[in-house]
């Protein structure tokens, strides 16, 4: 039986096919196969975009959550509302930590200054055709001094900050109204952990 390890894996070639904003390129690889041989060479198309962390933004004071909406062009192009209801979130830069980005991509969406900040999970969006990790966190707010409306410019953001009861953001999960992994996994991560949450946090 082959060993189904990294080293295992052979990259015979990598073929660029685009670079601007992300990048994506074609990789020829040969890998152990289940019934024990090795593959041939199979080639597939990757997207290689960085990591990513988002942050879903908590007050166990107030009982709020606190999310983002903003145009996303890839909903339009399916069809979709394309103005979605998401966690802050924002691309792992070089030299940045998941932490420091959901802390920076809080501050500059919303307005929010996170006080404690909770690890959720870490997953790949579409490991089949991205490299992408998202890293997510719960991040504690005051949700009386967050912004009306966030972004920067420079990067062409125009974001409304919209601030929800918890009961109400449980039943929108429920009714299937987040169409986004990141809120829907915080959410789901949430209301198992909220009691929890609720006792490491305490009273600001």
């Amino acid at each position: 039986m082959v060993d189904r390890k990294l080293e295992n894996i052979e990259v015979v070639k990598t073929t660029p096919l685009y670079k601007k904003f992300f990048r994506v390129d074609e990789y020829s690889f040969k890998y152990p196969l289940y019934n024990g041989k090795m593959s041939g060479v199979v080639k597939r198309e990757v997207m290689n975009r960085g990591n990513a962390a988002g942050v879903l933004l908590y007050d166990p004071d107030r009982e709020e959550l606190v999310f983002v909406e903003q145009i996303r062009i890839g909903a339009f192009i399916a069809g979709e509302n394309p103005w979605v209801l998401e966690c802050a979130a924002g691309i792992i830069e070089a030299g940045e930590t998941p932490e420091h980005v959901a802390v920076r991509e809080a501050e500059e969406e919303v307005g929010a200054k996170v006080s404690a900040l909770e690890p959720i999970t870490s997953y790949f969006s579409s490991p089949g055709g991205l490299s992408e990790k998202i890293y997510m966190f719960c991040g504690r707010v005051d949700a009386a001094h967050v912004a009306k409306y966030g972004g920067l410019p420079s990067e062409n953001e125009d974001i409304r900050v919209v601030v929800v009861p918890v009961g109400d953001a449980e039943k929108m999960l429920a009714e299937g109204r987040f169409n986004n992994a990141l809120a829907i996994i915080s959410m789901q991560w949430f209301m198992i952990n909220r009691e929890k949450l609720r006792k490491k946090w305490g009273k600001l």
